[in-house]
């Protein structure tokens, strides 16, 4: 299955990238997606357990089965003041 796009916030601080196609199977799901990324650009794990998903801009966990063609976003912890 392709990944269309994985669209990054402030986690392109910690990679480099504003977006990264994967190709994944048909039962991968966004924790496997998350899997990939890590073992790839190790520094996420900084903000692994405080960052939220969101699926085509929609929030999710990551049980959710990714389908063909969307957009995970990964969302860093915000701090304000």
């Amino acid at each position: 299955m392709a990944f269309d796009k994985w669209k990054k916030f402030e986690a392109r601080d910690l990679t480099g990238l504003t977006e990264l196609p994967l190709e994944l199977s048909s039962s991968s799901t966004t924790q496997d997606c998350l899997n990939k990324l890590v073992a790839r650009f190790q520094s996420l794990e900084e903000i692994l357990g405080s960052m939220v998903l969101a699926l085509n801009e929609e929030y999710t966990n990551e049980a959710v089965i990714v389908q063909d063609k969307v957009e995970l976003a990964l969302i860093p912890p915000i701090s304000g003041g």
